[in-house]
């Protein structure tokens, strides 16, 4: 189609024409001919291009068709939850890789009993967790949960429950360094109870079997935190048909507190239990130990024969302490004996024997001069003693009592121990006893 248009202005970039109705057109003035100025008159052809449209369509169509394929089909899918191995009181559950086609991941968060149990760190890169401190023989309900940039996801529900105490089947053993003979026992043992076996280290390992500390599978079961054991165990669960402690096997652990013997398809061979064993050490050891030193205590002690005191044949009480017997070789000595030798005559029947003399060895300080002979010699004033307390004791009503005792006895012989007890009772002082001993507390010769 052929079209002629007018020139009608002509700017640097674009030109005014006019068609023949007098309709302005602007077009760019770099498509006309150079020498084109104001009043020109230009023929354009304007024809419809085909193929070129043929091609754009079909150029916008792909374009649709990889969009739709990279965003319509795929989306992401829920995981899918499985359990690897249950034990006594763990489960290590495991899932495939997720998959989040185009979608950005959000978070993935494990659930049990409805309840969130955490969240799983760097969940595009594991694929396996494990939960530890459950409950022996109980059911838990576990699922995951995916959050994307293209909506939320679940996996299906999984009914795990933890292993009784006599179920083996749940023990995962990685033998580390030991000998080769006992490393085929140990595997014997745990194909008898129904453990499992393997080379590696894993999340599902439970505990890990050797005899010597060192190694990099040992290394990395201490970094794992996963019990380190002798042969032993493996040993002891078969023999007590249940999964015993592993505090008294641990490889640095006292080999007397482990309950060493062949299985239970062997001889039998009765060992004591380890609890009664450590009491039976405890026991060895606080026998071993001192006794401890007795507190101090205060304990009353009968008075010596010294000390007998002797009641006057009144009754009064006498307060004076016993002294000592005199020397043998004073002449208060010689008059004792004499005196014990005679019958008192102012002592009463019912009066208890007098002691037995006192021994020759013993040398009292001698009673100061208070008998007759002192008064009669003329050395009644010679040194004295001062009266004691015990002496200002005495009361009126007692030598008032020695006094008239003795006056009733005033028809009998008194030998001379007698004439010494009337110059006492004269004195103040309480008189002396046939048979005791002198009293040690000096008087002062009264004159009347």
């Amino acid at each position: 189609m052929l079209v002629s248009l007018t020139v009608g202005k002509v700017d640097a970039g674009v030109a005014v024409l006019l068609t023949e109705d007098k309709r302005l057109i602007e077009f760019p003035s770099i498509l006309l001919p150079p020498d084109i100025s104001s009043g020109s008159i230009v023929d354009i052809t304007v024809a419809r291009n085909h193929q070129s449209e043929q091609a754009a369509q079909q150029a916008f169509q792909q374009l649709q068709a990889k969009i739709y394929q990279t965003f319509g089909t795929r989306t992401p899918e829920p995981p899918i939850l499985r359990c690897r191995n249950a034990t006594q009181t763990s489960v290590v559950l495991e899932w495939d890789p997720v998959q989040l086609a185009t979608a950005e991941l959000r978070s993935l968060s494990l659930y049990r009993n409805g309840s969130k149990a955490g969240s799983i760190p760097r969940p595009k890169d594991m694929q396996s967790t494990k939960i530890s401190g459950l409950a022996v023989d109980t059911e838990y309900v576990f699922h995951l949960v995916l959050r994307t940039s293209a909506g939320t996801f679940s996996s299906e529900r999984l009914a795990v429950r933890t292993h009784k105490m006599t179920d083996l089947s749940g023990i995962t053993i990685t033998p580390g360094i030991m000998p080769a003979q006992l490393r085929e026992s140990l595997a014997e043992t745990a194909e008898r109870v129904g453990a499992k076996m393997i080379d590696q280290v894993r999340i599902d390992t439970t505990h890990f079997v050797c005899t010597e500390g060192r190694g990099p599978l040992w290394e990395k079961a201490v970094e794992m935190n996963i019990p380190v054991v002798v042969p032993d165990w493996v040993k002891g669960c078969e023999r007590e048909g249940r999964i015993v402690g592993v505090r008294q096997y641990y490889i640095n652990a006292d080999p007397r507190l482990r309950q060493m013997g062949p299985a239970s398809g062997g001889s039998q061979h009765h060992n004591v239990p380890s609890h009664g064993r450590s009491q039976s050490m405890a026991a060895q050891q606080a026998s071993a130990k001192p006794s401890p030193m007795p507190s101090p205590r205060t304990e009353i002690t009968p008075p010596t024969p010294e000390q007998v005191r002797k009641e006057p044949p009144n009754g009064a009480h006498a307060h004076a302490a016993a002294p000592p017997p005199p020397s043998s070789s004073s002449p208060l000595h010689q008059q004792q004996q004499q005196t014990e030798d005679q019958p008192a005559a102012a002592a009463d029947d019912d009066q208890p024997p007098p002691p037995p003399p006192k021994e020759d060895g013993k040398s009292p300080s001698p009673e100061p001069g208070n008998s007759g002979n002192g008064s009669s010699n003329g050395n009644g004033n010679g040194a004295l003693e001062e009266p004691t307390d015990r002496e200002g004791e005495l009361t009126p009503q007692a030598a008032a009592a020695d006094a008239s005792g003795d006056e009733s006895d005033g028809g009998t012989e008194t030998p001379d121990g007698v004439g010494d007890d009337e110059k006492r009772l004269e004195a103040g002082a309480p008189p002396s006893e046939a048979g005791a001993s002198p009293s040690v507390a000096s008087f002062q010769d009264v004159a009347l």
